[in-house]
């Protein structure tokens, strides 16, 4: 292996769609927007993979949980 093989390739940064979009309202009950933070499996997504900010992210984290206490989201896909 030599030295360029070890360089990372320039991805496009990542932004806080919720930052960029004031509109958008985190609430459990907005299952849609849930469901796009949780993988296949239904694990919640990190936020270095979403682009979430760190206010954001666990604002997202705090509605999916009640999302599943609620019987909203699965807490596991079958």
């Amino acid at each position: 292996m030599s030295f360029n093989d070890k360089r990372k390739k320039y991805t496009r940064r990542k932004y806080c769609k919720f930052c960029a979009n004031k509109d958008i309202v985190i609430d459990y009950k907005n299952i849609d927007l849930m469901r796009q933070y949780t993988s296949d499996v239904g694990k919640i997504e990190a936020a270095r993979l979403t682009g979430n900010c760190a206010k954001h992210q666990r604002k997202i984290t705090t509605e999916i949980k009640r999302a599943r206490q609620m019987a909203l989201i699965a807490y596991v896909v079958e």
